[in-house]
């Protein structure tokens, strides 16, 4: 059986993310997705908010699990018995500094695979750091997050919508 674990900090979840955990979820036995605890960065969403909202977004998907770690991604994908990662890629940029974290992560750990999945041509522009930006002016953010998401969003950044 192949697992494969999607890392990423998802805040909030995008249409792009459930694309790429959809697209993946095909592809391999099982999938991880895994929330990053990033005590460097400062989350709109909790850890723990993030797993639920991504538990809720992926419960049609039954070879989906969710979870949290900290520390290396190399260390938790051998912990939980991944030997694949995903990687999302929206442009070019994108694949420079992915590369680099695949082959550190090969390094590191020789077992450890990468895939890159490009992204669905209508979430290439698509970020959190863009939904946050947006949703902070009151704007509409609905072709960026699931239903579910959208009042979340709002209610963190004290936007009456």
């Amino acid at each position: 059986m192949k697992k494969a674990i999607y890392p990423g900090s998802f805040d909030p979840m995008t249409f792009g993310h459930l694309d790429i955990i959809e697209r993946s979820s095909k592809i391999f036995d099982e999938l991880n997705v895994a929330v990053l605890r990033n005590n460097a960065k400062n989350p709109l969403f909790s850890t723990d908010e993030r797993v639920s909202m991504i538990k809720d977004m992926t419960s049609h998907l039954p070879n989906v699990t969710v979870s949290s770690f900290d520390g290396l991604l190399v260390e938790y994908a051998d912990e939980i018995g991944a030997g694949i990662v995903i990687r999302g890629l929206r442009a070019v940029t994108d694949f420079e500094y992915e590369l680099q974290i695949a082959q550190t992560n090969r390094i590191v750990n020789p077992k450890l695979d990468t895939v890159f999945l490009t992204t669905s041509l209508e979430y290439a522009y698509l970020s959190s750091t863009i939904v946050k930006e947006v949703a902070s002016y009151g704007g509409d953010i609905s072709k960026f997050v699931p239903e579910k998401i959208l009042p979340e969003v709002y209610k963190k950044l004290n936007i009456n919508r």
